[in-house]
């Protein structure tokens, strides 16, 4: 047999063709030999057992000292890899359901970064310093301006200018559109809004806006939601070598998720008019994937539902032993709250749409149930973006109509920064998965007093009821956002039991591993170190579970594993 150290080269393992079934800790599942044996380590959920056997990108036996001498007298071979774990934490892979794996680490839209600023003068110095880089391309993209200071211009010493003068004063010749750091507006300039045919006469699309000056009328080139939305898509795909690019960038996100641990994901968001689709097809092809991912094609508001479904229908699968799945769509009812477009019940106490005090809708509330009957006929549940209280119960309400039809397919809503207290209960009696983002500092100490000029004391207070929601027994999912949010699981599991109401470390995990392979349609084939399942694996420095949440969120991944073979390895 051949020994390997725990930090070993990656090797790739050899394939048997192995029939499984389910069966209790320290039995056999194979009659094989093993491709890989880890031993020597600590495995969550067996408090017993120090080592794992993979047949076949499989899981064939999880044991103790004893039972694994017995196991290695009949399945283990010269070929089989043995790990020495040196005692290292064994924990299902993490599934992140709800991420933009795709963007998030590209270089498309990254010409010229504004998120260190915070200012509209550092804004300015930043964009400046922009216009000095080398690029074959027209357009200049940035990110990570926040809307708020943005239309702060006018407390600027001397500044009148409006955002669309201030962007032509620096690029008067070059199109050029900045996206907000929640991806939800783009600032942008004249020649960009001509080249989308954009005057203060057009008419926003069906969940966007055009700003505009309140005493001239004139547009102050920013583009809310979907209007932002359709400007990115015209500039992205004139981007040169576009091809190229999209597919670097989907390699750098998948490799920034196997760092991570994160073995299966929940794509946010697939833009596929930008040819993004043909990108996962050819990675999936060039056998590059490091993680299985459900992707979730948009549905563009507004635009042609034949031509969309027709597109839905060429697509979809839905075998859960490839690693690419496409049976769920990505619907959003809203927008978000400090735009003011995320849709809810009373108006805002303030926000920048003076004409829309309830917000927007993307799909209009009745015409969501169509949506999702169409495209229930074509094999695919939706994954739907709701911040507002209004927004979730339009989603709600139409997940509801599909149920009283007998659907069981998944439905999962996302964000739920507001949820009236009356449809806290609606998750689990509907069985509608909640998914919710928690990593970062001011959400873990329930902190939201920047909601607070938005919506005022009471339903500041009362956003993100992930406590609430869990507790009525509803799927509850926990995921990043990227790049929103940190990408780190281990991060979002540490705000979690650190949120006032907190979860416990166990559901914070489950959160983060089977009840997302629940919401994405996985859990009989992974989410769970189980007998028969894939061997879909992140390896810790130690066991998470006995840390405390500054523990957790420092803790070091040594090794991920997707059907037993390594897909990333922590250096010495």
């Amino acid at each position: 047999m051949k020994k390997y150290p725990f930090r070993a080269a990656q090797l790739v393992l050899t394939a048997l063709f192995t029939s499984f079934a389910l069966s209790s800790l320290s039995a056999c599942a194979t009659e094989e030999l093993a491709d890989t044996l880890l031993t020597n380590g600590h495995i969550y959920g067996y408090p017993l057992a120090s080592s794992l056997a993979i047949s076949d990108g499989k899981i064939v036996h999880i044991g103790n000292s004893n039972d694994t001498a017995a196991f290695m007298t009949e399945h283990v071979g010269s070929q089989t890899r043995i790990i020495d774990l040196e005692g290292a934490y064994v924990m299902p892979g993490f599934i992140d359901n709800h991420n933009h794996v795709f963007e998030a680490a590209g270089d498309i839209g990254s010409d010229c970064l504004l998120d260190e600023a915070h200012l509209l003068a550092g804004y300015i110095a930043e964009l400046k310093a922009c216009g000095n880089q080398d690029t074959d391309s027209e357009w200049l993209l940035g990110y990570g301006h926040e809307l708020d200071i943005l239309l702060d211009y006018q407390s600027v010493d001397g500044g009148e200018q409006t955002p669309l003068e201030i962007l032509d004063t620096l690029y008067p010749d070059r199109p050029v559109a900045i996206m907000e750091q929640t991806s939800h507006s783009m600032w942008v300039n004249s020649i960009a809004l001509a080249r989308a045919g954009i005057t203060a006469k057009s008419t926003a699309p069906q969940g966007g806006k055009y700003l505009k000056d309140s005493q001239t009328g004139k547009l102050l080139g920013v583009l809310l939601d979907t209007a932002g939305d359709e400007l990115m898509e015209l500039a992205w795909n004139a981007q040169p070598n576009r091809a190229k690019a999209n597919y670097q960038s989907l390699i750098n996100g998948l490799d920034e998720a196997a760092k991570h641990g994160i073995t299966a994901i929940g794509d946010g968001r697939l833009y596929w008019q930008r040819g993004w689709y043909e990108t996962w097809q050819q990675v999936a092809k060039d056998n590059a994937l490091t993680a299985r991912v459900s992707l979730r094609p948009w549905v563009y508001p507004g635009q042609d539902a034949q031509k969309q479904l027709a597109f839905f229908k060429r697509i979809q699968t839905d075998d859960t032993h490839e690693l690419l799945l496409v049976n769920q769509v990505k619907i959003y009812t809203d927008g978000i709250i400090n735009n003011g477009t995320a849709r809810v019940l009373s108006p805002y106490v303030y926000s920048p749409l003076t004409d829309s005090p309830l917000g927007v809708d993307y799909i209009p509330a009745g015409e969501l149930s169509t949506w999702l009957v169409k495209l229930n006929n074509l094999g695919f549940g939706a994954h739907i973006h709701a911040i507002g209280d209004a927004g979730v119960r339009n989603g709600l309400d139409a997940i509801e109509l599909m149920r009283k039809q007998g659907v069981t397919r998944p439905y999962g809503m996302t964000h739920l920064e507001m949820v009236a207290d009356t449809d806290i209960p609606r998750f689990a009696a509907l069985k509608v998965d909640a998914d919710f983002q928690v990593g970062n500092h001011d959400i873990a100490t329930g902190d939201h007093d920047w909601a607070i000029p938005y919506l005022g004391k009471q339903r500041a207070k009362a956003l993100l009821p992930v406590q609430a929601i869990w507790q009525t027994g509803a799927n509850t999912t926990l995921s990043s956002d990227w790049n929103v949010n940190d990408i780190n699981p281990l991060v979002g599991i540490s705000s979690a039991i650190k949120m006032p109401g907190p979860l416990d470390i166990n559901s914070a995990i489950d959160a983060y591993t089977i009840n997302a392979a629940k919401a994405l349609g996985l859990e009989k084939v992974t989410g769970s170190i189980t007998l028969g399942k894939f061997a879909d694996l992140a390896i810790l420095e130690g066991d998470i579970t006995k840390m405390t949440p500054a523990e957790i969120a420092n803790t070091q991944l040594l090794m991920t594993l997707l059907e037993g073979e390594v897909v990333f390895e922590a250096q010495e």
